[in-house]
């Protein structure tokens, strides 16, 4: 078959079909074959190239024809903002977190980990097997698999000290990714119009499910050493709220981890108000110099609702996370799920639970301990070289991310579009406070891609500071 020939064939056609009127009908096959001197498998992949294009369509028993040129015209959607209404809120965009970008970039922006950080050997066999297996083609249980619900009550038990009952499989809730498990969390335990309060500055995402939910966000401000007590009480007794959002684990943005004892002087509150705390553990599996310790491993009275998930440290394709909670709040919960999705994918569940479950798991979190470490070092000190102006709040002992304070009456947001520019993406930090900003800020995230470009990307950042954005 000759590939010369071939497109020698479609751009005579072209000419052809310029000159001939829409809708009409091509020369047949054998007439192409005589034209142009070539086999019939030369023409027909020439045909095959212009249906491809959109140009041609074949209509069995009758010929090959030109498409008919459909006329773009402007779609007038004006009637639906009567049908619609005012909104009941106004839901913030997705966040810039999310964005796709040039390969080219030097990319700050993402919260989610470089492929070269993720098992892939491990997801791709257990895909595999997890395909060749029941789960495939079967209907899981509402809460979740058995097994799988075993192993993440087993993860926060194991965890428990002596004294306090450990959570049972029946207590978890297999989720779809923590993001609509905080929707589903918001609405059975808060509800619309009610106080929610939550640390500032905190993950985008709680902030979305609050939006979308119709919860009224109260900020409690939270420090390299978490939320102060005195203060979490105060907002607690001002605003009557019954929950709290808090991520007292390497907290996105900032890599906060509480300081020891500040969990069990935030048990005693909820004890003392009769509140809940919704515990989001995200980072679980991204310590570097410490180990996590969830507040809920020392909760055995339904106070804490544990949120764990398993994408960013597994795959983001595989997007299973686990909700752990007890009494009526497990089971409001699990309605809230039901009516929103009615299950987990047997498939995703069962392929997480092969990877978390491999030797190799263990293995490759060791590793990832040690990359983290070298990538988070190499970006700080690339920092402190390159863009001394501005305050590193922080030396995170786990997480993806640092929260670099910018000097007073610096614009971020123009900042991120001229390091942009520069080909430099990074993430105004605004999008991480509930309420008003505390200050201008920027997360970075250290466990992107091309950690060797990390210098120059601080350097762009320096530079672009520097220009007064």
């Amino acid at each position: 078959m000759n590939n010369d020939s071939s497109s020698r064939i479609v751009l005579a056609l072209h000419q052809w079909m310029k000159a001939a009127p829409p809708g009409s009908r091509l020369p047949s096959t054998r007439s192409l074959v005589a034209e142009y001197q070539a086999s019939p498998v030369t023409v027909q992949k020439a045909l095959h190239a212009l249906t491809a294009q959109g140009l041609i369509e074949s209509r069995p028993g009758v010929g090959t024809f030109m498409r008919a040129v459909r006329t773009a015209r402007p779609s007038d959607y004006g009637w639906q903002t009567a049908a619609l209404g005012s909104p009941q809120s106004v839901l913030p965009s997705s966040s810039n977190t999310m964005r796709d970008v040039p390969n080219n970039a030097i990319a700050f922006h993402s919260g989610y980990p470089d492929r070269e950080l993720l098992p892939e050997r491990l997801v791709r066999a257990a895909l595999t097997r997890a395909a060749r297996g029941d789960a495939a083609l079967s209907r899981p249980p509402a809460a979740g698999l058995p097994e799988l619900q075993s192993w993440f009550a087993h993860e926060l038990g194991a965890s428990t000290p002596a004294g306090i009952t450990p959570p049972t499989p029946s207590d978890v809730i297999v989720l779809p990714g923590s993001q609509s498990g905080l929707s589903s969390i918001f609405r059975a335990l808060v509800g619309a119009g009610q106080p929610l309060l939550m640390e500032s500055p905190t993950y985008w995402g709680a902030i979305l499910a609050a939006a979308q939910t119709g919860v009224r966000v109260v900020p409690v401000p939270s420090g390299p050493e978490g939320p102060d007590p005195a203060e979490l009480a105060r907002a607690f007794e001002e605003t009557g709220a019954r929950v709290f959002y808090a991520q007292p684990n390497y907290s996105n943005p900032t890599g906060a981890q509480w300081a020891p004892g500040r969990g069990e002087e935030v048990l005693e509150l909820l004890r003392r108000h009769g509140a809940f705390m919704v515990e989001d553990d995200w980072a679980h599996d991204f310590g570097i110099s410490t180990s996590p310790v969830p507040v809920a491993s020392r909760d055995d009275s339904g106070h804490v609702v544990y949120i764990r998930s398993l994408t960013k440290s597994v795959s983001p394709a595989i997007r299973i996370a686990a909700v752990i909670a007890r009494g009526p709040a497990r089971e409001r919960i699990l309605a809230q799920r039901a009516a929103e999705s009615m299950y987990v994918s047997g498939l995703l569940q069962a392929a997480a639970l092969d990877v978390v479950t491999q030797p190799g798991w263990q293995t490759h979190l060791r590793s990832l301990r040690q990359q983290l470490l070298s990538r988070r070092d190499l970006l700080a000190g690339s920092l402190r070289q390159h863009v001394p102006q501005a305050h590193l709040e922080g030396l995170p002992h786990g997480g993806l991310n640092l929260w670099l304070r910018l000097p007073d009456g610096t614009d971020a947001a123009k900042l991120a579009r001229r390091c942009e520019d520069a080909g430099v993406i990074i993430a105004a930090g605004t999008e991480w406070f509930p309420a008003e900003p505390a200050g201008p800020y920027i997360r970075l995230n250290y466990s992107g891609p091309n950690p060797g470009a990390f210098p120059e990307g601080a350097r762009i950042i320096g530079e672009a500071l520097a220009a007064g954005a």
